[in-house]
């Protein structure tokens, strides 16, 4: 089974800080990761300036970590994620998709 991680650039809207935060971590992480492959994110914002101060690492394991990506947009147009409008769209969130290539414990 493949390992990879799922980076996403995020903003609030403006003036919404505190509802995006809600949102993220109360209703959008829990939807992720009950989609298949998903085991895992952690939350992260930006020391200084940026136009995307949000930054979210979903760990994913799956045959196909690219299929898992594509159940996210699978499962937005089935309408199975809620979307709020505190994320901000100018600019738009920015997704990477990584594939492990080696692990190393401490």
């Amino acid at each position: 089974m493949a390992k990879g991680i799922l980076i996403v650039h995020t903003a609030a809207a403006e003036g919404r800080d505190a509802d995006f935060q809600q949102w993220y971590s109360e209703v959008h992480i829990p939807e992720i990761l009950g989609l298949a492959g998903f085991t895992s994110a952690r939350r992260f914002t930006r020391l200084g300036e940026s136009d995307h101060p949000y930054l979210t690492i979903y760990e994913i394991e799956a045959d196909d970590i690219a299929a898992a990506q594509a159940g996210i947009g699978a499962a937005a147009q089935a309408g199975e994620l809620q979307m709020s409008d505190s994320m901000s769209m100018s600019p738009p969130p920015k997704m990477e998709l990584f594939a492990l290539v080696s692990e190393h414990d401490a």
